[in-house]
């Protein structure tokens, strides 16, 4: 039996395009906003601080979002965050106009708008598996990461367009308005449980013992726990890693920055090609043997990463070995996505979310620091090894696992591979 197509579910299609618009809106923010800010005087340590403040929210609202996303349910939850961001985005450049907007009400502005993006990333991982059914989640999922790869390689050029067009403030407001989009387009996802689910009755409505009970579900099971513990060291590797890229590119190789875009652009194009390629590997080897197996196989390549230099051919390895960790990359977070949702009942679907990306998103906070750390006292080299040898360490916890022997998603049918026709 084929795996059901989830293109055939208008609730997906519509969950599809209110993601492409999020993901605009999201890639156009990263470069406006900080032009923003420069426009107000803020220094480098400013623009860090601002940059930091989004990425914080998940530290700070991670875990209670999961537990109302599973109250509340998907859709609507959904609906909300991106009608919040539509309206903090748009008081922005409307107050520059004014002459209201300072630094701080920028950095208030930012941090909001990251928790309402905490609600909304949480409730759409969530949302799928009620949209599509657990049968098609490994080909839903392979079209959302592809599409966020897609975005981070084409997005923030449309970004840079637009503030060449419109300047930065007219395109926090466009930013609004893609966000607006992705709402009008989840209010069309009518009935199911996708739009009101309610938790189960549970002996304690308590919040504290509802995250608790998210937290116990990822850390006791014996394959949801050593997911997490990979994901979360891949992160931390991969953000040690490109932390220290654009000073290694243009500070000490002397590089020009077009070159750097060049580099990021190639290692998105490879993300989507590990995406496209994560559901016929799993129908030929097995989901367990392409993320454990196949990825122990493939992590060593982050080695040569730390090798980038002039040299065209140490260049050519250094590059090379990104991109085959960026195809893992994209391979992972499909099939480990998949994995994660069809192991988690509904009723807790929005707390193992919650827990995921509160685990994740730290280390990315923490992959930051310490590349900053490293970088600052042993030197940029040193930080790059670092990043590079947790990379490899991530893929120990899934090969010794039981997820090495999983075959199948729970609840899925037997994939056939795909066939040339």
């Amino acid at each position: 039996m084929a795996y059901a197509s989830p293109w055939r579910v208008p609730a997906f299609r519509r969950l599809y395009a209110a993601t492409a618009a999020d993901q605009i809106g999201i890639q156009v923010g990263h470069l406006a906003i900080p032009l923003v800010a420069l426009g107000l005087g803020a220094s480098p340590g400013q623009i860090g601080l601002l940059a930091a403040l989004g990425t914080s929210a998940y530290l700070l609202i991670g875990l209670p979002s999961g537990v109302w996303v599973d109250r509340l349910g998907c859709v609507p939850v959904l609906v909300a965050a991106a009608l919040v961001r539509v309206v903090l985005l748009t008081a922005v450049p409307l107050a520059l106009w004014f002459g209201a907007l300072t630094l701080p009400y920028l950095y208030t502005a930012v941090l909001l708008v990251g928790c309402a993006t905490v609600f909304f990333d949480v409730a759409s991982h969530s949302c799928l598996p009620q949209v599509v059914g657990r049968e098609a989640l490994v080909r839903a999922n392979a079209g959302i990461v592809s599409l966020h790869a897609v975005g981070s390689v084409a997005g923030r050029g449309v970004g840079g367009l637009l503030v060449e067009m419109l300047t930065a403030p007219v395109t926090v407001a466009a930013q609004g308005v893609s966000h607006l989009a992705a709402a009008v387009s989840l209010t069309g996802i009518r009935g199911g449980t996708a739009r009101r689910r309610r938790a189960a009755p549970a002996a304690s409505r308590r919040l504290a013992a509802e995250m608790r009970a998210g937290l116990r579900h990822v850390l006791r099971s014996r394959e949801l726990r050593p997911l997490a513990l990979g994901a979360a060291c891949a992160n931390l590797g991969a953000q040690t890693v490109n932390t220290m890229i654009p000073v290694l590119f243009v500070r000490q190789l002397g590089l020009p920055a077009w070159l750097l875009g060049v580099y990021w652009v190639f290692c998105g194009t490879a993300t989507f090609v590990g995406a496209r390629l994560a559901r016929p590997l799993a129908a030929r080897r097995g989901c367990g043997w392409t993320l454990a197996t196949a990825g122990l196989c493939v992590a060593p390549a982050a080695l040569l990463v730390p090798l980038l230099s002039r040299s065209p051919l140490l260049c050519a390895a250094g590059v090379a070995g990104m991109a085959l960790v960026s195809v893992k990359i994209g391979v992972d977070n499909v099939l480990g996505l998949s994995l994660r949702q069809g192991l988690t009942p509904d009723a807790l679907l929005g707390r193992m979310n919650a827990t995921f990306r509160f685990l994740l998103m730290g280390s990315v906070a923490l992959g930051s620091a310490l590349s900053g750390v490293i970088g600052e006292f042993a030197g940029v080299r040193a930080a790059l090894w670092t990043g590079a040898v947790i990379l490899v360490v991530a893929a120990l916890p899934l090969y010794f696992s039981p997820v090495r022997a999983r075959r199948h998603l729970p609840g899925a049918p037997v994939p056939e591979p795909d066939r040339v026709v």
